[in-house]
């Protein structure tokens, strides 16, 4: 089995600025639905980039974040995020939430895309030319950067959530839903962060 790896393949069918976009924290049961998109200047993308870019899920933590602090001076690379609150999530759904991720990441940009590459198949109905991507951030290093800065961003969110939190342990499950989640759910309740609008969430209500 041949296992893809990240190129330029996609991004080189079209002209003018190309973004890559990609999001991380739908599945879980807590905190919001972050989103990124990527441009890469290929004229300035290095060995170095080429590299350590892969999908996210491919990547352990470290590795993630080291990538991570690596685009956040690189010359090759501009980016900008975008989340649905919790609140958003419940009210219109994940889908519609993560679509409106998408386009306040592209609307943050500090360039205008002429074209989209968007990991999977969920289209953010924005006035720009879409392509998406079945398992792009396997494909496509500007979508597998946007995989990247959503997944550490959005860890970062949970992180800072534990805090005021500790009891669900979020720094270590990401608010996803593990047992340990699920049993300090059943001792402490649910808090403001967790998505009503999920089943295993609204049984505690």
């Amino acid at each position: 089995m041949i296992i893809p790896k990240p190129s330029f393949k996609f991004e080189k069918l079209y002209t003018g600025i190309i973004a890559g976009i990609d999001e991380a924290g739908c599945g879980p049961w807590a905190g919001p639905v972050v989103a990124a998109a990527v441009i890469i200047d290929q004229s300035l993308f290095d060995d170095h980039l080429s590299q350590m870019i892969n999908d996210s899920k491919k990547l352990s933590k470290n590795k993630r974040e080291a990538c991570f602090r690596l685009f956040l001076n690189h010359q090759a690379i501009r980016y900008a995020v975008g989340q649905a609150s919790v609140r958003e999530i419940d009210e219109i759904n994940i889908s519609q939430a993560t679509k409106l991720a998408m386009r306040r990441a592209v609307g943050s940009l500090s360039f205008e895309p002429d074209q989209l590459l968007i990991d999977g198949i969920r289209d953010p109905q924005i006035e720009i030319p879409v392509q998406m991507i079945v398992k792009g951030d396997q494909q496509s290093f500007s979508i597998a950067a946007a995989s990247i800065i959503a997944k550490v961003t959005r860890d970062q969110i949970m992180e800072e959530l534990d805090g005021h939190y500790p009891q669900y342990k979020w720094r270590k499950n990401a608010g996803y839903g593990t047992e340990e989640h699920r049993l300090a759910m059943v001792k402490h309740g649910i808090t403001e962060h967790h998505r009503q609008s999920y089943a295993p969430v609204k049984a505690f209500l």
